[in-house]
This record gives structure tokens, C-alpha cells and sequence, in this order.
């Protein structure tokens, strides 16, 4: 059973403390916990193994997969393009493909592809209820560790609707982007994201890493809260524009911090950023609303990413008035929602 509130006040951090505890030993959690209140850190814990085989804890400073958590990087990478005047909203993306992907709609801009609003063929398609755990690539995960060599997997995939109709959710959006990022940049899109929002940011702790080259600072993504499955044949083994980035707990607090304070990109494109495009009903029934790369709460301020896959659970909520803030990230595939969800009643309140 959940604890009914999370508080997050000063006076409340031992509430907070014993009641999380309680959780992590109630759903197995494996990752790390971080909450904070202006400048306080209210939490900040590790919880299970980053290696089973060779029974290396989890710590604060433990590198994690975020999975979709990256798509608010490479929408921030792009903004910089914007900002710089490479890039525009409207550039539309055949400018840059040239002749690849033919079935992607000529009208297709920057925009819509930055708020799921292209209609473009998902290779990875959310709306059709997929199993994170199933075999989802169609080629082996060696043989996707640049952007560019993502553009058969991209190929083939008629449109779902025109362009800017509705909104839905692409993983082939924002490896899009990337490409049309690399390409535009002239240099890989890792590159770009390293320069132009990990730099600026500050983030020491954040990179797209080689799942078959992990450094011992790494944690292992592992299908569920026991066994001794990995997740290295399901996904990509060098992520790009849609997934892939490791970080830290304490790399999400400061990329927060930097966003926030406009060291990445503008204050104005920060507003743009966080501007609703959409009206979002999950499958869950849940209601948001959707930005640029970035989650928006339904009738609030607060700001999300979130990542979900093979091995891969990441949510961190930030309140920019409040200064409210929680990120949970663990190495199995559910592991991070339970506490999410005891720690966003507490964020709400």
C-alpha cells in the first residue's frame, strides 16, 4: 500500500525519509532518490545493485540510462541551433534530409517535430501498446551507434496524419531532429549535445555511453527487481536524438538549475520551450500537457521528463516557482513508478 502523502517541508523530511524506506523495501527498488526544496537537499539515496553479477551497489553518483529523459536534451540542442539562427521552427525537415526518407511529408517543420505533432511513422510506436521487454529493433543493437545509421530503421513508415493535425507521440521525431541537428551542426549529434547543453549546464556526469562499454560508474539495466537479465540486446547500444543518455541524479538537479537560469539556451527560448503545444490523455487516463521535448503539468508550472524502456524507469518533476523537485531513476524497467507516484503527491501539495 502507498503512504498516503509525501511531505515535503523541512519538518517533514523524516516523515518523508521513513516513509520512502518503507517503499523501497515494499516494491524492491533498485536506483537512486533524490528530493529538494529551494536549495535544500531534502533526499538523496541510493538503493539496490548497478551490477548483480558482480553485486556492486548502486550509489548517488551512479550513472543511469533516462530513455526518453533525452529527448529534453536534444530538444534543448536544438533550441540552440534556433537561437544561434541555424535552425529556425518553421526550417522544414526536408531541407536537410534531401532524398532520404521519402515518406516523411515535405511540410514537416522543426516544430512539430519538437512537439509530436508531425505525423511522422514511429519505428518504435508508443500508441501501439508495445511491450518494453519485447525484442523491439528491427536490426541488431551493434548496429545503431550513430544517428546516420538510424535511417533504415526510420525508413518505411508511412505518415499517420498531417502535419501539425494532433499530437503524437515519435520516437522517429527526435532521431529526426538529431540528424537534422548533426547535419545542420556539422559535427555528431553527441558532440552537440555535450558542447552545447552538458557544457553549458555543467553536467559532468551526462553522455550518451556505449551499452557494450559501460564504465564501472554505470549501472546496469535489468528487465525486473530480480534475475540476472539484461537489457543489452534490446536497445540501441549508442543512443541518439529519441533515447540513450546516462546521467546522474545530481546532473538532472543541475540541469534543472541551468535551464531555469538561462545558461543553456535563452530565457526566451526557455519560455518557448515550456510553451504548451498540446492537450495530452495518457493511456493511463492521466492528463498533461506537452511543450517542446518537455512534459507539462495539466493546470500547473511544473516541468517533467520522463524516460521508459527495456531495463529503464526515469521521471524528475520540477516546479520552477515552487523550486520543487524530485527525480527517480532505477535499472529495472518498472521500478521507478511507485515512488514516483508517492513522490508527486507530495511535489502537488
Amino acid at each position: 500500500m502507498l503512504p498516503a502523502h509525501a511531505a515535503t517541508s523541512v519538518r517533514g523530511v523524516d516523515e518523508l525519509e521513513r516513509d520512502l524506506e518503507d517503499l523501497v523495501t515494499e516494491t524492491s527498488f533498485s536506483g537512486v532518490v533524490r528530493v529538494e526544496e529551494g536549495e535544500s537537499v531534502l533526499v538523496e539515496k541510493a538503493f539496490g545493485l548497478a551490477n548483480r553479477a558482480f553485486r556492486i551497489p548502486n550509489r548517488i553518483d551512479t550513472q543511469f540510462g533516462i530513455a526518453s529523459g533525452t529527448k529534453g536534451f536534444t530538444a534543448l540542442a536544438v533550441c540552440a541551433l534556433l537561437e544561434q539562427g541555424v535552425l529556425r521552427l518553421s526550417t522544414p525537415v526536408r531541407s536537410l534530409l534531401g532524398d532520404d526518407l521519402p515518406l516523411v511529408d515535405s511540410e514537416v517543420t522543426i516544430e512539430q517535430l519538437l512537439a509530436h505533432r508531425s505525423g511522422v511513422g514511429d519505428y518504435v510506436d508508443e500508441d501501439a501498446g508495445i511491450d518494453v521487454n519485447d525484442y523491439l529493433l528491427p536490426v541488431p543493437a551493434h548496429e545503431l551507434a550513430t544517428t546516420e545509421q538510424y535511417l533504415p530503421v526510420l525508413d518505411g513508415h508511412p505518415r499517420k496524419f498531417p502535419p501539425g493535425e494532433r499530437f503524437a507521440y515519435s520516437n522517429t521525431g527526435f532521431v529526426l531532429l538529431a540528424l537534422i541537428a548533426e547535419r545542420a551542426f556539422g559535427s555528431p549529434f553527441h558532440d552537440l549535445v555535450d558542447e552545447r547543453v552538458c557544457q553549458q549546464a555543467g553536467l559532468t556526469a551526462t553522455a550518451f555511453l556505449r551499452s557494450d562499454e559501460l564504465p564501472g560508474s554505470a549501472a546496469v539495466g535489468y528487465f525486473s527487481v530480480e534475475g540476472p537479465r539484461t537489457n543489452v540486446f534490446h536497445l540501441p547500444v549508442r543512443g541518439s536524438g529519441d533515447g540513450g543518455i546516462y546521467s546522474t541524479v545530481g546532473d538532472i538537479s543541475g540541469l534543472w538549475k541551468a535551464l531555469f537560469a538561462g545558461r543553456i539556451v535563452s530565457i526566451d527560448w526557455v519560455r518557448e520551450l515550456v510553451r504548451s503545444r498540446s492537450n495530452v490523455t495518457r493511456r493511463s487516463g492521466a492528463r498533461y500537457r506537452y511543450g517542446l521535448g518537455v512534459w507539462l503539468h495539466a493546470t500547473t508550472d511544473t516541468v517533467i521528463l520522463e524516460g521508459y524502456d527495456a531495463g529503464v524507469s526515469f521521471r524528475s518533476e520540477h516546479d520552477p516557482h515552487r523550486e520543487h523537485t524530485y527525480t527517480v531513476i532505477s535499472n529495472t524497467s518498472e521500478g521507478a513508478w511507485p515512488i514516483a507516484r508517492f513522490l508527486q503527491e507530495g511535489l502537488e501539495t
